[in-house]
């Protein structure tokens, strides 16, 4: 996703209504749920999808793939929600989920596409790209910062926590955790809401992408003694609600990847866990944090 910032001119559009601009291919009938005053025997014979059927994201998506690719854009093979056209001057992306970003690097074509798709939706031109899906997009001569500020505080007011201390690692070093450690929480929705968060949070936050992914593991069955390592969690990410990403304008395409792993480190079943992250011309776009599927015999093995 990153890779959108970096490429040139970034625009966002909204979509109005869209589930109402979708005809309906198929013949739905609907019972008459809808507040309307009606004789019991007689249903709805829908022309236009509503948004609550189950049939209409699938519709609608349809309607707005079947656009694009009349303006020369072909679904990418690693999202279906990313549309890209390449040319002999440049290429341009088109994401779409919910909200919709256009960028690339020729301004005229970007122009062409907004037109292209006024004709047949109605639509809201927000701008330069400034927030999308609860990440924050700050732009400079020098590059794009991304952040997740707001929702930070958001989530910390979720959390309610009863202090306002802060830490200044996420995790403790040497820190093993087992599923019996501790108590069982009594009300494990909680733990499960904050954890959930914080996978979202670390879309922007490559530094909690480790104890994220430990405390996840755990949602099941949480314990006390998981809630306080997440707790500590939310009170690094307090004490670190300003850092940001930072992706240059640099046309550099040295690809430059780094990865670990740690042998046997799971206590319970003995796999080894492995993350890697992956840099673009000195900025990162990739990071990942996996436990490993078999049981690796030797440390080589695990790094392999």
């Amino acid at each position: 996703m990153w890779l959108l910032f970096a490429i040139g001119l970034c625009l966002n559009l909204m979509l109005r209504m869209p589930f109402l601009m979708v005809s309906c291919v198929r013949r739905f009938i609907y019972n008459h749920h809808l507040g309307i005053l009606c004789q019991m025997a007689l249903v709805c014979r829908l022309r236009r999808s509503l948004y609550r059927l189950k049939q209409a994201p699938r519709a609608w998506f349809e309607r707005f793939a079947s656009v694009v690719t009349v303006a020369v854009f072909s679904p990418s093979a690693h999202d279906p929600a990313l549309f890209v056209h390449v040319y002999n001057r440049g290429q341009t992306l088109l994401l779409y989920v919910d909200d919709m970003i256009i960028t690339g690097d020729d301004s005229e074509y970007i122009a062409f596409v907004k037109a292209h798709l006024s004709e047949q939706f109605l639509m809201s031109n927000l701008g330069s790209l400034r927030y999308f899906l609860g990440i924050e997009v700050s732009s400079t001569f020098d590059g794009f910062f991304i952040s997740q500020e707001k929702y930070i505080h958001d989530l910390l007011d979720r959390a309610a926590l009863s202090d306002e201390r802060t830490v200044e690692t996420p995790m403790e070093l040497n820190v093993h955790l087992r599923a019996a450690d501790g108590d069982p929480l009594s009300d494990p929705t909680h733990y499960r809401h904050l954890v959930g968060s914080l996978v979202y949070l670390a879309v922007t936050r490559p530094d909690i992408s480790y104890p994220v992914h430990i405390l996840s593991q755990f949602v099941s069955a949480p314990t006390s003694v998981h809630y306080s390592h997440l707790l500590r969690v939310l009170r690094y990410v307090r004490g670190t609600i300003s850092h940001r990403l930072f992706f240059p304008c640099s046309n550099s395409l040295q690809l430059q990847a780094y990865s670990d792993a740690t042998w046997a480190n799971d206590p319970s079943d003995r796999r080894s866990l492995f993350a890697n992250c992956v840099f673009l011309g000195g900025y990162l776009i990739a990071w990942k944090t996996k436990k490993q599927t078999p049981v690796s015999r030797l440390s080589a093995e695990a790094e392999l």
